[in-house]
């Protein structure tokens, strides 16, 4: 049977030297082929990053700096990795962490990003099993009961999801499946949502009001309670700090940790865009940083005007 009529897949996982995939480094590529979702080819290899590891990785995936000393680096391995890949579907779990790394990689030595199209297991299994507490690969192992430990190392944890995927799969779009199947009922699911909004917003409230009876029960000093059950009523306190946005500012705009200390608040840049009162130097800087355009698309429930009420 020729490829063409097969369904090929690529299931990958990456160890790295850090997590920020600007200035950090793939150090372990693992890459399993699925061929109409059994195992036929792997491929494995340590990679020598010539910067340092961070010890908070090491802590995770066990990789030190003298198993990847002798070990190739991206501009050998690259080549490898691409004729493995081809230009066949990526499989990860939370795979714009590993999209990434693979497309810097890439732009260093060719010249260009990587074309494969992804499929993210963790958006997957977040889509069939949205109730799980945890979507990581560990949680998705259990789910299915594949006896494997999550090690975090590459062909290890690319084998886990090589196992899972197909059985995820067969749940995600059989999801799809019903889901577009209720399409020709949706005035009367949208009369069911509405009747169960209402009743969670009723529960929702109730609680609340019981919560504020428990928060006043600690302010004055009352002694935890334990249930029936052994769930524990409690009380915890932290302390909570306001800051002087100049300073901090100025103490983090030189540190890896600016990005993730100062998210920018999109809504209020497109607002700044649109603003006639923006000026217009500014405007064309904020034009300037769009790297993309997508329709992101959100449902709306409008509530009808309420007698009496004016708007």
């Amino acid at each position: 049977m020729g490829e063409e009529n097969q369904d090929i897949k690529i299931v990958l996982d990456l160890e790295t030297t850090g997590l920020d995939y600007k200035r950090e480094k793939i150090i372990e590529f693992a890459g399993i082929k699925l061929v109409n979702n059994e195992i036929t080819e792997e491929y494995e290899t340590l990679i020598n990053p010539r910067q340092e590891i961070r010890h908070s990785s090491i802590e995770i995936h066990g990789i030190t700096p003298d198993m990847v000393k002798d070990s190739p680096t991206i501009e050998e391995v690259m080549p490898k990795i691409t004729d493995f890949i081809k230009d066949y579907p990526i499989i990860a779990h939370n795979g714009i962490f590993d999209h990434s790394f693979l497309n810097r990689a890439s732009w260093k030595v060719y010249g260009e990003r990587i074309k494969n199209p992804k499929i993210d297991t963790f958006f997957m299994y977040k889509e069939v099993f949205p109730e799980e507490h945890s979507h990581g690969l560990e949680s998705l192992l259990k789910r299915f009961n594949i006896d494997l430990p999550v090690i975090h190392r590459a062909m290890s944890d690319a084998r886990g999801l090589a196992y899972a995927y197909p059985h995820l799969r067969n749940f995600y779009e059989k999801k799809l499946e019903w889901q577009f199947s209720q399409l020709d009922n949706i005035e009367y699911l949208f009369e069911r949502y509405l009747r169960l909004q209402g009743t969670i917003q009723m529960m929702q409230s109730e609680m609340a009001d019981l919560k504020s009876i428990f928060k006043l029960y600690f302010d004055e000093n009352y002694p935890e309670i334990t249930s029936t059950t052994g769930e524990v009523l409690t009380c915890n306190t932290k302390k909570v700090y306001s800051y002087d946005s100049d300073t901090l500012v100025e103490a983090l705009s030189w540190t890896n940790h600016n990005k993730k200390a100062f998210k920018p608040n999109l809504n209020y840049v497109e607002k700044l865009i649109n603003d006639t009162d923006t000026d217009d130097n500014l405007r064309e800087k904020l034009l300037e940083s769009r790297t993309d355009l997508r329709e992101a698309r959100s449902v709306a429930i409008i509530k009808p005007d309420m007698p009496g009420v004016k708007v």
